[in-house]
């Protein structure tokens, strides 16, 4: 479940991801992308694709927006989870923060397709059961995770936008990584054209080396873990928090 399952589990994240930006029909075929979210979501065990495209998008209009973006750790994340070992423990427990911070930082009414990404997900888990007993069940959310928590694929959520250094909020890992999870470590690129699928990024940073190859990156997901654990100077407070100001508008 840890060496294959976590594996196939992240990349399916990280799939998910590239479909909430329609990469997959594009953008004048948007239900498709969303029926087949629902059906990459399958393998996790849990309802994800659709609460993700919603919280994701605005992740992408409001980056570090207070109240607004729930990729940003609550404020008793960044009290609690202040030592080593708390920020050992705070990486096992990503998939879960993950889970439980949009509810607490900026709650969504219900949609109609979450209920049936919720329904799908349940049948499928049920057919899983049915066929192959509580193992395989077991063996399916045990891989998703594990593969979310302390692994090393896991290492993008915290190099992404984590400020190892003053004044940079996003960075990009150019590694093999990126073979399993759709170039996702192209971030940097990705925050400039989020509407360029993964596969073309690499394309991107070629064509705009000059703005993209002196700017900071990361050889290594596995050390960016190791780095944020130790380092005390490095906690989940290591973010940019914005006010923000006018009108927002959300999915």
């Amino acid at each position: 479940a840890y060496v294959f399952g976590s594996c196939i589990s992240h990349s399916m994240t990280l799939a998910i991801h590239e479909i909430s930006h329609n990469s997959a029909f594009g953008n004048s075929k948007a239900m498709w992308n969303r029926w087949f979210g629902i059906f990459a979501n399958l393998p996790l065990g849990l309802p994800y694709s659709i609460s993700f495209k919603r919280y994701h998008m605005d992740h992408h209009r409001y980056l570090g927006g207070d109240g607004i973006d729930v990729d940003i750790p609550t404020n008793f994340e960044g009290w609690f989870f202040c030592t080593p070992f708390r920020k050992f423990i705070w990486i096992v427990l990503q998939p879960f923060f993950y889970a439980i911070r949009p509810l607490c930082i900026n709650p969504k009414p219900i949609s109609r397709l979450e209920i049936i990404n919720l329904l799908a997900q349940l049948s499928f888990d049920i057919v899983i059961y049915y066929l192959w007993g509580v193992k395989s069940t077991f063996y399916m959310l045990a891989g998703s995770v594990l593969g979310l928590g302390l692994h090393p694929i896991s290492g993008h959520f915290i190099a992404e936008h984590y400020m190892f250094l003053k004044g940079h909020e996003t960075y990009s890992y150019y590694g093999p990584l990126n073979l399993l999870t759709f170039n996702v470590g192209y971030h940097n690129e990705h925050h400039d054209f989020p509407n360029i699928p993964g596969k073309s990024l690499p394309l991107v940073k070629k064509i705009a080396a000059e703005y993209y190859d002196n700017l900071p990156q990361y050889n290594s997901w596995i050390k960016v873990l190791y780095d944020f654990v130790m380092d005390d100077t490095i906690s989940p407070y290591s973010r940019m928090k914005r006010h923000l100001k006018g009108e927002v508008k959300q999915d």
